[in-house]
């Protein structure tokens, strides 16, 4: 893919592509809910990015890993609710409601969490100041990063029948549920294809 203008015309293309889309339905779970961003910025050049945090060291769970900026769904909140709140706890970020542009397909995780993804486009000029308590590093990724040859990745496990997805990004491996919501966002906002994600398997060790 090459590289991508952040521009009204990719905002406009991301709005309609999204308008399209009908997030699946979630079949009832007893699962914990959580909201994530996927924040499409300037990155810096004139090229559109999108943001990836690396969660604090001294976490109790997950701690160093890369991720898209967002948390639990407090009660009585609602994704939207949600997502706002943790883009500015976790990143210091200030989005609108109308900053949000469409929905993506819930994701459910093996450690019991519904994940809802709400893409939002990042205004010129925002600052972004990472919360040392949750984050260690924010990082503007391009969007061309996604659609590079051999991006994602697709592999078996004998623990499963499901594929298992992951991105080759930043000089490592991102794994669902991260990588599962990039795969739909590349497809479904930036290409414009229907495709679902729930399917797609996370590595062993985060199965808990």
């Amino acid at each position: 893919m090459k590289p991508a203008a952040f521009d009204a015309a990719l905002r406009a293309r991301l709005v309609t592509n999204l308008a399209r889309h009908s997030p699946a339905p979630s079949a009832p779970h007893a699962l914990k809910r959580a909201a994530v961003c996927v924040l499409v910025i300037d990155d810096g050049y004139g090229e559109a990015a999108f943001l990836l945090t690396r969660r604090a060291e001294h976490l109790s769970a997950h701690s160093g890993q890369y991720a898209l900026p967002g948390g639990r769904i407090d009660s009585g909140e609602s994704a939207l609710d949600a997502a706002r709140r943790e883009a500015r706890e976790e990143i210091g970020l200030q989005l609108a409601s109308q900053d949000f542009i469409g929905a993506l397909d819930d994701y459910p995780t093996r450690s019991g969490y519904l994940i809802s993804p709400l893409v939002a486009w990042v205004a010129d000029g925002a600052r972004l100041a990472p919360n040392p308590a949750e984050v260690a590093r924010i990082y503007r990724v391009p969007l061309a990063d996604l659609g590079r040859p051999g991006s994602p990745q697709f592999i078996s496990i004998p623990e499963s029948d499901r594929p298992v997805i992951r991105y080759p990004l930043l000089g490592t491996l991102l794994h669902a549920p991260t990588a599962a919501v990039l795969y739909q966002f590349m497809e479904v906002a930036v290409l414009g294809r229907a495709t679902r994600v729930a399917h797609l398997e996370q590595p062993v060790w985060a199965w808990r």
